[in-house]
């Protein structure tokens, strides 16, 4: 029985001088549980993201993590060292720009191969093992290995990043914009690939998007935030379906409209 959330959320606030960025955000995170975050540009999903991920660093609030032991410790206060290998072991984030989170400079099995050795392993043939077996999860040919990032399409870029963060079987996955720059046909794929290695892997995710098709197909939950604020939450379908906050209700009259 799960009786506790895997992240904790409490009055998140991030202030630039007189603006505000987010303004008093709470959730809870559940094991195995998919967080949607939309709203338009603006509205301040990306800044707590931001904040969560240690990019940011938040004026108020309190971030809760159930570590492996069962221990909960506040990720706002950990000495950086510990928020640093906390990162390379039970959290990971996947950038929507791929090249942002890939070291261009090395090859595809390389950029998978660090993460790995970033908690502890050593053997190069084990290593390049894991390497082989994620990149053929996220459908790159294995043959790829040693190609660098570069020479790989946008989409491609995308799955080795999700390969890179996925390796040491993270318990939660910040996604920001997962599937933005893509076209049509790619982004279809990567979403059909996220949700099968969310479902396998039993991962927490959160998952920032503008776009509502995909925090529909990859999100349990939904928050609806705007300048800064949350205005709606619930279940996707019942959020997106049955949508009670007027500006809810204008995010998806607008993606319903031809």
């Amino acid at each position: 029985m799960i009786d506790h959330a895997l992240l904790t959320v409490r009055g998140l606030t991030k202030r630039y001088g007189d603006r505000v960025g987010c303004l008093d955000v709470g959730f809870d995170l559940w094991p195995g549980e998919v967080l949607g975050v939309v709203g338009e540009s603006g509205s301040g999903k990306t800044t707590v993201l931001h904040c969560l991920s240690g990019r940011l660093e938040p004026t108020a609030g309190s971030t809760e993590f159930l570590q492996r032991d069962g221990s909960v410790v506040d990720i706002l206060r950990l000495p950086e060292a510990a928020r640093r290998r906390l990162a390379r072991t039970d959290w990971a984030l996947v950038q929507q720009n791929p090249r942002d989170g890939l070291r261009m400079a090395v090859s595809a099995g390389a950029n998978v191969g660090e993460r790995i050795m970033a908690v502890g392993a050593r053997h190069y043939g084990q290593i390049r093992d894991a390497a082989l077996d994620w990149l053929t999860q996220v459908e790159i040919p294995r043959e790829r290995i040693d190609d660098l990032p570069g020479t790989f399409s946008g989409g491609m870029q995308q799955r080795l990043q999700i390969a890179r963060c996925l390796v040491t079987r993270p318990r939660l996955v910040l996604m920001d914009e997962p599937t933005g720059g893509l076209d049509v046909s790619v982004q279809a794929r990567l979403l059909d690939l996220l949700r099968g290695l969310v479902a396998d892997l039993g991962l927490s995710a959160i998952v920032v998007t503008h776009d509502l098709a995909v925090a529909r197909l990859l999100a349990h939950r939904l928050l609806v935030m705007r300048g800064g604020e949350i205005v709606e939450s619930g279940l996707t379908d019942q959020v997106l379906d049955d949508p009670q906050h007027p500006y809810t209700q204008l995010l998806v009259s607008s993606v319903l409209q031809p």
